[in-house]
């Protein structure tokens, strides 16, 4: 790992990265919250879409996304960013690692710096910020083209005016600071969800909004063919999490969870396309780590998210192959099309009215062969688990 000082650059993998921005936590300490922005070469942006934040989690072209926050045994707060140097878009030329706080200045944030380094974990370069006093908005470092590859930068600069002075220099339009705003909290949360306690923090009725407002570090693991996985035991236990793979030129990609003797036990995903970039959930164990298997012919990715992290459905959205959907509105219909040629299913599952019943229900929503534009009913709120072969559309209402 190479050990930046302000104003020094290195050369970067065009692939996949992680990017966090780290400090130590403590009674005083202000919160800090990560963005990222991409710029063409007027170094601008080419409208709002192009800032990644809390609020506005993935970039459309997919290649940067906020993954969250988490804590460290020993008080570290980090605020992570993945990003995809390969896929970002041509006419893009930087990308732009920021952050500002919470209620406090970067003076009174400790041991403050930003760390990137590979999906594995391998540590690529490291820059600590130890100069900041009245700023509430910083540049920490960006990301640049040069010569057919990419470079990283450590920037170091400060604004006194926040992330929405920061937005504005670089052509977003903002009206005031915002305000961080937890995802669908349950009644009295904080405005940043604190670190997951050791059981599960709501009651059953409350669990879609109590899972969608905990917070913890995003895991990645990269391998090739068949492997079992154990994420870290940090997990919410009890509490459904994001499972994201990507993987290219393989016959089949399949995740199942793992029972106590580390043998499959639940299918979790199942696709064949060619370059798969798919979604599913899984139940993190109450009385052990999350152990999943992974089969594949050729390299993949896993990572394994908060469920904050999946799309929020709210009027239509778009997609192709497996993915994990959340939908927050009341009982109604939504609508479904799919343009594949192999099966499409699509899974309901939801909070049950018994009071005797702690599991949720689950509702097959749809479960037909081709294309197709069909209706069904939902009955509350929930998360839909798709399995589908090629592009479709889910909107709200008929």
């Amino acid at each position: 790992m190479t050990v930046m000082t302000k104003g020094g650059n290195l050369p970067v993998p065009a692939a996949a990265l992680q990017v966090a921005v780290t400090w130590r936590q403590g009674a005083q300490v202000p919160d800090v919250d990560v963005s990222a922005l991409l710029l063409d070469a007027t170094g601008r942006v080419r409208s709002d879409a192009d800032l990644v934040f809390y609020n506005q989690p993935a970039h459309p072209s997919g290649a940067v996304r906020h993954l969250g926050k988490g804590q460290g045994a020993d008080g570290t707060g980090a605020d992570w960013l993945w990003l995809d140097l390969a896929a970002v878009e041509l006419g893009m030329d930087r990308v732009v690692v920021a952050a500002s706080t919470d209620a406090g200045t970067f003076g009174q944030v400790p041991f403050l710096d930003v760390r990137v380094a590979l999906p594995d974990g391998q540590q690529v370069a490291s820059f600590t910020i130890g100069d900041a006093s009245t700023e509430t908005a910083f540049v920490f470092g960006e990301f640049y083209r040069r010569n057919g590859g990419w470079k990283f930068r450590a920037v170091g600069q400060g604004y006194a005016s926040g992330l929405a002075g920061l937005a504005t220099d670089f052509g977003i339009s903002v009206a005031e600071d915002p305000q961080p705003v937890p995802v669908a909290p349950p009644p009295a949360a904080p405005a940043h969800p604190a670190p997951v306690a050791a059981s599960f923090p709501a009651p059953p009725a409350d669990r879609l909004a109590a899972e969608l407002a905990l917070s913890f570090p995003p895991f990645t693991h990269r391998a090739s063919g068949k492997e079992r996985v154990t994420c870290p035991p940090n997990l919410p236990p009890g509490a459904r999490v994001v499972v994201e793979i990507e993987c290219r030129d393989s016959i089949s990609v399949h995740i199942d969870s793992c029972d106590v003797y580390g043998r499959a036990d639940q299918d979790l995903l199942s696709t064949y396309e060619d370059e798969v970039h798919a979604r599913t959930f899984a139940t993190v164990p109450e009385d052990r780590p999350l152990s999943l298997l992974v089969r594949a012919d050729t390299p993949w990715t896993l990572r394994v998210l908060p469920l904050a992290h999946a799309r929020r459905l709210v009027h239509s959205l778009n997609g192709r192959g497996p993915d994990l959907l959340v939908y927050e509105g009341s009982a109604g219909v939504l609508s479904f099309v799919h343009q594949g040629q192999s099966n499409f299913v699509v899974w309901h599952y939801f909070t049950s009215d018994d009071p005797e019943w702690q599991d949720d229900e689950e509702d097959l929503l749809v479960n037909e062969v081709g294309r197709l534009d069909v209706l069904a009913p939902v009955q509350a709120p929930g998360i839909l688990r798709i399995e589908a072969d090629g592009p479709w559309r889910i909107g709200v209402g008929g």
